[in-house]
């Protein structure tokens, strides 16, 4: 709980505190809310009730103006002042100076690579963008005004059936119900 110093002309002067103190002016109860990292949760309101009936106090924010989403290690973002960082580095430098795959590195790995770990990492990627050969032969079936998001669909459904585990069978297809008769 934190503690607050009177100063000459009343007013109070806060130091340094884990908590926010809120008082409800409806029932005169007071409340410790937790800061963790500059922020409070917005469920820590529901104990702020009138009553036991009552389901808590909500918290409205439009257009989360004021609205932390999620905490990360990967990203900082502060839109007032138009800084976008991904572990550290500002999204002006990673585009003038980098590689997609560099920045997917970075992304993953939390550091940029060197010379010999890029070259291994996009060796690694490019094995895993080719496209089976059953796959391209079954969306060039396709008539040529299909929509791309139908061709799209039917083809990941088709792939899943060329996709092998790592002992080298397929993927085992579920079974299908027959009708007697």
């Amino acid at each position: 709980m934190g503690t607050e110093e009177q100063t000459e002309n009343g007013g109070g002067v806060a130091t340094a505190s884990d908590s926010l103190t809120v008082t409800d002016n409806r029932t005169g109860k007071t409340y410790e809310v937790p800061i963790e990292d500059g922020t409070i949760r917005a469920t820590a309101l529901r104990s702020i009730k009138v009553n036991e009936e009552d389901f808590g106090v909500m918290a409205y924010d439009p257009a989360f103006m004021n609205t932390a989403s999620c905490r990360s290690a990967i990203t900082y973002l502060d839109g007032e002042a138009g800084v976008l960082e991904y572990r550290g580095y500002r999204i002006e430098q990673l585009a003038e100076h980098s590689t997609y795959l560099e920045v997917a590195y970075l992304l993953v790995h939390g550091e940029l690579p060197n010379q010999k770990q890029l070259d291994e990492w996009t060796d690694e990627i490019t094995m895993h963008t080719f496209v089976h050969e059953n796959v391209k032969s079954f969306i060039q079936g396709f008539r040529y005004d299909a929509h791309p998001m139908g061709m799209l669909l039917a083809s990941v459904g088709r792939s899943r059936r060329s996709i092998r585990t790592p002992t080298g069978s397929t993927i085992p297809r579920r079974a299908t119900c027959r009708s007697s008769g």
